[in-house]
């Protein structure tokens, strides 16, 4: 790896776990200075005992929440004086069918993903745009075509894709990338954190998560984009089948995604 992170300031959404977890403990190494955020504060105290010194620095937030973002934001520039490179991370994952979840819970999964990369991208625009950073957003295939028992997840996704898109249009010609990556299914705490029909955390994965792609290795991945500067990230061949699927014959593809995730009309994945 080159020297491409050495003293940049890097700002994570959702750092205590999972893939933004794992983006600190490999950017740090690489001479990254880290601010990240997250709900749990004593998971926080854990990762800034792991990194103790000037490297690190965590807030407590929520992304749904503005002044919590506009507090995270504003304390990551104070500290370190801008911010080279924005990774919206934060998000969540429900499992329901539409028919059976409480409104709420789509209500949330759109606060979390969505207005949580509206929120954090706003606040930290002017520092980007001044040094000519990067701005990311951690999609999914969701984005690109819809799942079932994932409605609220899938439309918060095509709408961080949406937005991200326009925004890189906007930014064309300021010197800052704009992109979006789609790790697929990681094994990560997402699926346990996942929010069920009356809103509560699934707490446990349908997947054999030794299958799937480790949180490490899509870090990896994503760093390498960044200092490419990508567009676009699909980790998984899969996915990338998934998307051209899609966009060649949808009505296909409806059929098959049916198939993946049902079995005997219940919905397994």
């Amino acid at each position: 790896m080159s020297d491409f992170f050495k003293n940049k300031t890097v700002v994570i959404t959702g750092g205590s776990d999972g893939i933004g977890k794992a983006l600190i403990d490999t950017l740090i190494p690489l001479g990254a200075k880290i601010a990240t955020c997250g709900r749990n504060a004593d998971k926080l105290q854990k990762l800034s005992q792991q990194y103790p010194g000037n490297t690190l620095h965590t807030v407590v937030a929520d992304v749904s929440n503005y002044d919590d973002c506009e507090k995270f934001i504003e304390s990551s520039i104070q500290t370190f004086g801008g911010i080279d490179i924005l990774i919206n991370n934060a998000g969540i994952s429900m499992r329901a069918l539409l028919q059976d979840a409480d409104i709420e819970v789509i209500k949330k999964v759109m606060s979390i993903n969505f207005d949580g990369t509206v929120h954090c991208t706003k606040l930290a625009l002017d520092s980007i745009i001044e040094r000519k950073g990067t701005i990311v957003g951690v999609s999914s295939v969701a984005g690109f075509r819809g799942l079932p028992g994932r409605t609220g997840y899938s439309a918060s996704k095509f709408a961080v894709n949406g937005f991200l898109e326009a925004l890189r249009t906007e930014l064309l010609d300021t010197g800052v990338n704009v992109m979006w990556v789609c790790p697929g299914f990681t094994a990560s705490n997402i699926r346990n954190a996942a929010l069920v029909k009356d809103g509560t955390q699934q707490g446990k994965t349908p997947l054999d998560e030794q299958s799937l792609m480790t949180a490490e290795e899509c870090a990896a991945l994503t760093i390498k984009a960044i200092e490419k500067r990508k567009r676009t990230l699909i980790y998984t061949v899969a996915d990338k089948r998934t998307v051209w699927l899609n966009k060649l014959f949808p009505g296909l593809t409806d059929k098959l995604v049916r198939n993946h995730f049902f079995k005997n009309g219940t919905m397994v994945k």
